[in-house]
């Protein structure tokens, strides 16, 4: 399906924004979306990459105080200083695989029957962790226990070690389909930390991560970005940052009261229609 090539800059920002910081994989959902609009080869590489810049920059702008105090305190406030280093940490072993092995996931996963895979598979976990979650609520509810059992309820409450572990967890995003998203709030969860701190501190994690992926695509692929190619990336970069900021402010006020199952289905139905298709060539990936 050929459409102009604003309108697909427009679709595909929109796709970004909406699923970079849900636990569903940007990149799963921008490859296979992707692949129906015709966009294909190295443009589209860099295009899923770069327009990932719009949606981390709402980020930046949702929460800026956050991130200016920090910026501010980091001379004089040892919380400042700890819960930056605790974000360096957490983006060191995604960066560091990314850098050893991008080329090669590009190669072989960078497809959407891969994907589906990742999506279905990541449902199957979101659930065994949600129902573990549920299993330690409802004994502490038995115990006449309040709270919700997290050991780590706060930014403030985290440490070192808990930032190795979810950049630990975070590496598995390297696999489309995986999310990256997903990956730091359920590893988050898995260890210890409450689902509204997980899910805060995936949202500071992408911000280095995602800038320095999107700086490094656009000198690799400087050469190409035309005057055609800039400008579909201009008009993704805005329609993710609108979206993303809408998507931003509305998952924070989901954790709070919801969990992650409905996200979980959702990746094991997109996967299985995309398993389904493929195997029965009703679509050609």
């Amino acid at each position: 399906m050929l459409l102009p090539d604003q309108v697909t800059a427009v679709v595909l920002g929109i796709v970004e924004g909406l699923t970079e910081f849900v636990p569903v994989s940007s990149t799963g959902h921008l490859i296979v979306v992707g692949s129906l609009l015709g966009m294909h080869g190295d443009l589209a590489n860099m295009f899923d990459v770069v327009i990932q810049l719009g949606a981390i920059l709402a980020v930046c702008w949702e929460f800026r105080r956050k991130l200016v105090g920090t910026l501010v305190g980091l001379p004089s406030s040892g919380e400042a200083r700890r819960f930056a280093l605790n974000v360096v940490i957490a983006c060191v072993p995604a960066a560091v695989l990314g850098l050893v092995l991008g080329k090669s996931i590009k190669q072989v996963l960078f497809a959407p029957v891969p994907v589906a895979i990742a999506l279905f598979v990541g449902g199957i976990v979101i659930l065994l962790v949600e129902r573990r979650n549920r299993n330690k609520t409802l004994a502490r509810q038995t115990e006449d226990l309040r709270g919700s059992g997290a050991r780590v309820t706060s930014l403030n409450q985290m440490s070192v070690a808990d930032a190795v572990k979810v950049g630990l967890a975070q590496c598995f995003a390297l696999i489309p389909g995986t999310s990256r998203s997903g990956a730091t709030i359920i590893g988050g969860m898995l260890f210890g930390l409450e689902r509204k701190v997980a899910t805060e501190f995936s949202f500071y994690v992408a911000i280095p991560l995602l800038f320095a992926a999107t700086l490094y695509e656009l000198l690799k692929a400087r050469a190409a970005l035309t005057g055609d190619a800039a400008a579909m990336l201009v008009t993704g970069l805005i329609a993710a940052f609108i979206s993303g900021l809408i998507c931003v402010r509305w998952l924070m006020r989901f954790v709070a009261s919801h969990d992650f199952r409905a996200f979980a289905w959702y990746r094991i139905a997109f996967g299985g229609v995309i398993l389904l298709s493929a195997y029965t060539s009703a679509v050609e990936w």
